[in-house]
């Protein structure tokens, strides 16, 4: 502690922390010449050293005696004191290391309550052959999942929506693109008839609508062919489309991958969209915020999060 307490006081800004691993093989050595051959530096250039440090430290640090060059009583005390600060030093500007084998680490991610249905479960199994004891949990999503990588509760989101603040410190990668499919009972009229835009539009509709306003995207599409639609359901959860849309006059518009994880094993059907009605293809994202874009163990996930979506 004295040491560190010393340094606050010297004039950090003129100090050369290169000077302190001479200093350490130089208490260590006690010797000039040997500590310059132990450095692999010319004699005068730790003299120099020493000299400085001398200067730096208001101490003689090697003082001459009758068997040759000892350590002053500050010496001593600053030789006990600088191999752990020198390797604190190196921990301070070294890459930081990640080691799967080892880290038990708690990764936070957050998503929709289908988008993770479909996507997380491929990471935890990949996960859980790689690393044991990282340990994974779900966070439930506010209105805005990226204001929770802004205040740091989550490291990962997994959504298909755009960030209205914070874009700036975000970054994202698709994990997945597809076209929207039209959900609805199997005994629906529209599931064996032509389905059209007017026909489309004429339909009971359902929304899924996390943050429970405004239109929903299919609403802006048949804008533009002058059509509007009827949403006669809002529900906040893509997980309960099924409960909804069984033996009832209600069609959702759901992302393919969503649609059919809803489908499956549901008196259901799909239908394609006119090609008139079918906006861009959906992306799904991968989303994390910057304060982690360098950090090695989330740059090895997410890299892990890719490999597992590529190879199921």
């Amino acid at each position: 502690m004295s040491v560190i307490i010393a340094m606050r006081e010297m004039n950090l800004k003129g100090l050369d922390l290169n000077l302190l691993p001479i200093l350490q093989v130089l208490l260590q050595e006690r010797h000039v010449s040997r500590a310059a051959e132990q450095l692999e530096m010319s004699q005068p250039a730790v003299s120099r050293a020493l000299a400085r440090l001398r200067r730096e430290l208001g101490d003689p640090l090697l003082v001459r005696t009758s068997r040759g060059f000892d350590l002053s009583s500050r010496a001593q005390e600053i030789q006990t004191q600088l191999s752990p600060l020198l390797q604190q030093l190196t921990d301070l500007v070294q890459s930081p290391v990640f080691d799967p084998a080892t880290d038990t680490s708690l990764i936070r991610l957050t998503g929709l309550d289908l988008e993770l249905a479909i996507y997380f479960p491929r990471l935890v199994k990949h996960l859980r052959r790689l690393v044991p004891g990282l340990r994974l949990e779900t966070v439930r999503q506010e209105e805005d999942s990226f204001s929770m990588l802004d205040r740091d509760e989550v490291h990962f989101s997994l959504s298909g929506l755009q960030p209205a603040s914070a874009e700036n410190s975000l970054h994202r990668r698709v994990i997945d693109t597809m076209p929207l499919l039209c959900v609805m009972a199997e005994n629906h009229p529209l599931a064996t008839q032509p389905l059209t835009p007017v026909s489309y539009a004429a339909a009971a509709h359902g929304l899924v609508s996390i943050t429970g306003r405004g239109p929903g995207s299919m609403d802006k599409v048949l804008a533009q062919l002058g059509l509007t639609r009827q949403v006669m359901l809002r529900l906040s959860s893509f997980m309960s489309v099924a409960d909804f849309c069984e033996d009832t006059d209600l069609v959702f518009t759901l992302p393919q991958r969503l649609a059919e994880r809803v489908v499956r094993n549901r008196r259901l059907c799909l239908r394609e969209l006119p090609d008139t009605l079918q906006p861009s293809p959906v992306s799904f994202y991968l989303y994390w915020h910057s304060r982690h874009h360098h950090d090695p163990k989330m740059l090895w996930i997410r890299e892990q999060f890719f490999a597992a979506l590529e190879h199921p």
